[in-house]
């Protein structure tokens, strides 16, 4: 199995900016794609960031060109920079990863989640 550890929430005000940090173990961290998520008060979990195996990314509209997902396979992390934060960022931030792949009709490997890190943003 894989467990993730996330890091780097706090209390930061408007504008100013926090790196998090998900560190994994238990499996192939390199192929495995990685995403984090948030979720705020009242509101559903949602996709912040996205990356795969190969390094491609993708983001959630609200967070494009603030955010930066990106991955360390040697160090066994995804981050996420967050930049010019406001306060609708302000969230519980959990680490994803994806570990599945199907050989036939067989679907291998399972979802995790991380234990979440708060990030509130203050204006």
């Amino acid at each position: 199995q894989v467990q993730l550890v996330e890091s780097g929430g706090g209390l930061v005000q408007t504008g100013e900016s926090l790196r998090l940090s998900c560190l994994a173990s238990g499996g192939t961290f390199s192929t495995y794609a990685m995403g984090w998520y948030r979720q705020a008060p009242g509101k559903q979990r949602e996709l912040v960031a996205g990356i795969s195996s190969g390094g491609s990314t993708n983001y959630a509209d609200s967070v494009k060109g603030r955010f930066t997902i990106s991955r360390d396979n040697a160090k066994n992390t995804v981050y996420l920079q967050m930049n010019n934060l406001k306060p609708e960022d302000t969230a519980v931030y959990y680490c994803n990863a994806d570990t599945r792949s199907r050989k036939g009709w067989t679907t291998f490997g399972d979802v995790y989640w991380g234990q979440g890190t708060q990030v509130t943003v203050s204006s």
